[in-house]
């Protein structure tokens, strides 16, 4: 292979494991030359050689599918043609044990971890993590901005944004679905609610605010619970959107229609956004970019050329900021006079 592109096998070496200090021009030969020959290296040996497992976890914790899918693909979507491999760790109740899935990170044998929320938000874990110098990166997190690669969007912007716009059309009796309350981001996002109404002079009835779970199925009954209210809200913001499509769901099971009846926004912009009916107005979350971007930097972090005394530093911004999006669709309508 080293004759077919004519550099020599130490280089052909770094080529083929994405090492640093061989040139574009090199690196194409070498693959070119793979590919003509159909080589495939063997990832196993290479573990072996350079004591690294090549294995990238991604850890997070029941949110709706359509959010676990857009990560999951956000760092497949990273890691394809590269060396790494994901390891895909769902774990529940990551609040109540935070130290058991430090345990079962530590097990894995991974070379780094992104954590998704609520795990990204866990001191006891973090404290694990870099006790055992395990790099991570963290999706949204809302503590700690200082520790290990971050990912971060304003969630209380966001959070202010959907609820602004239901206020600029006329609501102002707005039932809230709270997600998990071990989620930073619950909070973050009814602070946004919170703001937008006190610039709006109106003042939130806490009555019609219940809490959920990010689920289709609790977000449908406290949904219900919302439509029992006397009178009853003439919109809803719920904190994700299989919640907003459960909210949905029980509006029209008593006889209503949305938006005529009852508006309903949701957050995430997932693809059950898309597919209900009416489509739902909600606020767009980066998710799968944001994925890409903390795998991203991850390997760059693991891959960096580290040189005495210089161990754990990072050539690259530990801090990346991603933007939201309100996307306004059938679901939201002025309320009926």
């Amino acid at each position: 292979m080293a004759n077919l592109a004519g550099v020599s096998i130490k280089t052909v070496s770094r080529a083929l494991n994405d090492a640093p200090h061989v040139s574009a021009e090199a690196r194409e030969r070498v693959k070119a030359a793979a590919a003509t020959l159909d080589y495939h290296p063997n990832i196993a040996a290479q573990s072996l050689i350079a004591r690294r497992s090549f294995l990238i976890g991604l850890t997070y914790e029941r949110p709706s599918p359509s959010y676990v899918v857009e990560l999951q693909n956000g760092a497949l979507a990273r890691l394809e043609e590269s060396r790494y491999r994901l390891v895909v760790l769902p774990f529940r109740n990551v609040a109540d044990r935070p130290a058991e899935l430090g345990r079962l990170l530590m097990r894995a044998g991974l070379d780094g971890v992104v954590l998704a929320p609520p795990a990204c938000d866990q001191d006891e874990l973090l404290a694990m993590l870099d006790k055992h110098r395990l790099p991570y990166a963290r999706i949204t997190p809302h503590s700690a901005m200082d520790r290990g690669i971050v990912l971060a969007m304003d969630e209380v912007a966001a959070g202010q944004t959907v609820a602004a716009h239901l206020l600029e059309l006329g609501h102002t009796r707005i039932g809230i679905v709270l997600g998990d309350p071990s989620h930073a981001a619950s909070a973050a996002r009814l602070e946004g609610y919170r703001r937008a109404f006190a610039e709006a002079k109106v003042v939130i009835d806490d009555r019609l605010i219940v809490t959920g779970d990010f689920t289709y199925d609790v977000g449908y009954k406290v949904a219900e619970r919302l439509l029992c209210q006397t009178p009853q809200p003439t919109a809803i913001l719920a904190q994700n959107d299989d919640m907003a499509v459960a909210a949905m769901a029980a509006v029209r099971d008593c006889g209503l229609s949305v938006p005529h009846d009852i508006s309903i926004a949701g957050f995430d912009d997932s693809e059950v956004a898309r597919t209900a009916w009416p489509q739902l107005t909600t606020v767009r979350q980066p998710v799968m970019q944001m994925s890409w971007d903390a795998t991203d930097r991850l390997i760059g972090w693991l891959d960096a050329d580290r040189k005495d005394g210089n161990e754990g530093e990072m050539a690259f911004a530990r801090r990346g900021n991603h933007p939201h999006e309100l996307v306004v669709r059938a679901s939201t309508a002025p309320p009926k006079v």
